[in-house]
């Protein structure tokens, strides 16, 4: 194992966590319970972690920084997302899916 392992210190000084941001957000008007809280969670962690970007994100961002230009439907967005990863064309270099 490396040394930095073993030898790990705790940073010194005056340092706390300034906020916690939930990983999904219950859509306008409507409140979820806890466990739709979690499935929510685990549901967008798991598509992270495949590559696929959480859409409800997308517009959000789209509306705040890009109001002049419409956002693309879910199933456009989605199909944008795995092209971006592994791309059909020929020729074209994407991420490694490994």
């Amino acid at each position: 194992m490396s040394e930095s392992i073993f030898h790990w210190r705790k940073p010194r000084g005056a340092w706390h966590i300034q906020q916690c941001l939930p990983i999904a957000c219950a859509p306008a008007g409507q409140t979820l319970t806890r466990w739709q809280r979690l499935w929510q969670g685990l549901q967008q962690s798991f598509r992270l972690m495949v590559g696929v970007h959480d859409y409800q994100t997308y517009l959000k961002h789209m509306r705040e920084h890009h109001p002049d230009i419409a956002p693309m439907n879910e199933r456009a967005f989605h199909r944008h997302c795995l092209d971006a990863r592994f791309p059909s064309q020929p020729g074209k270099l994407g991420k490694c899916p490994c």
